[in-house]
């Protein structure tokens, strides 16, 4: 996935982007409102949100998401531990909250949660065109007259897989796929989204992923 990470905590929030890149997620670091709401219009598959920063509220940031109609999944990360402010915290608009001091394999295991619950039914399973995906088993299957087979991916294919079908009939821009398939190593004069890209098309069928010149890549809903 793709995360938009708020944090002013020079520490934490360090330590947290090297935890979720090595997990293989893409992260996009932000101090402060201000730089946040510049990375706000990238297509982020999270949002994970600090509540007190140095140039406002987090929670009223997540609150102004929500009355624009942003429906990205959103975990909120604070001290305050009182039972009215988790409450306040979830009725505002976020889908979890975390206490801090927390594990980041919690972080970790919360983020899978909401993101499963926002892609669709609990089972997170769907048909695409000649292939299901189950986004919670992690499992892909090709179907040809009438009967499935299993189709076995590498982790980083996985990740450009999942990102594509979380946004299903829209470009993921090359950039994003890059983070995932690249991780700390990405570069922009790097081919490794092609090959992968390559990989899963001969595993899948050339019809799948179109390629869009110059903006990206989109998962074809009908598979033409």
């Amino acid at each position: 996935m793709r995360l938009l990470l708020l944090e002013d905590d020079p520490i934490l929030g360090e330590g947290l982007r090297d935890y979720l890149r090595s997990e293989g997620h893409s992260v996009d670091w932000a101090t402060t409102l201000l730089a946040a709401r510049a990375l706000a219009s990238e297509p982020h598959d999270a949002l994970l949100v600090d509540w007190q920063l140095p140039d406002g509220s987090g929670l009223d940031w997540v609150k102004s998401l929500r009355r624009q109609d942003d429906t990205r999944p959103i975990l909120m990360m604070t001290a305050r531990d009182l039972l009215k402010d988790r409450i306040t915290g979830l009725e505002s608009g976020a889908d979890d909250y975390l206490v801090k001091p927390f594990a980041p394999e919690e972080l970790v295991a919360r983020l899978h949660a909401v993101h499963r619950r926002s892609v669709g039914a609990a089972t997170g399973r769907k048909r695409i065109g000649d292939i299901e995906v189950d986004l919670q088993g992690r499992s892909v299957w090709l179907w040809a007259d009438g009967r499935s087979e299993a189709v076995d991916l590498t982790a980083r294919e996985w990740q450009i897989l999942e990102a594509l079908v979380s946004r299903c009939g829209r470009i993921v821009d090359k950039t994003t796929l890059e983070g995932l398939a690249g991780g700390l190593d990405s570069s922009a004069n790097s081919n490794v989204v092609e090959v992968h890209i390559g990989n899963l098309r001969r595993k899948l069928g050339r019809h799948v992923i179109d390629t869009v010149r110059g903006l990206g890549y989109r998962l074809t809903e009908g598979g033409e």
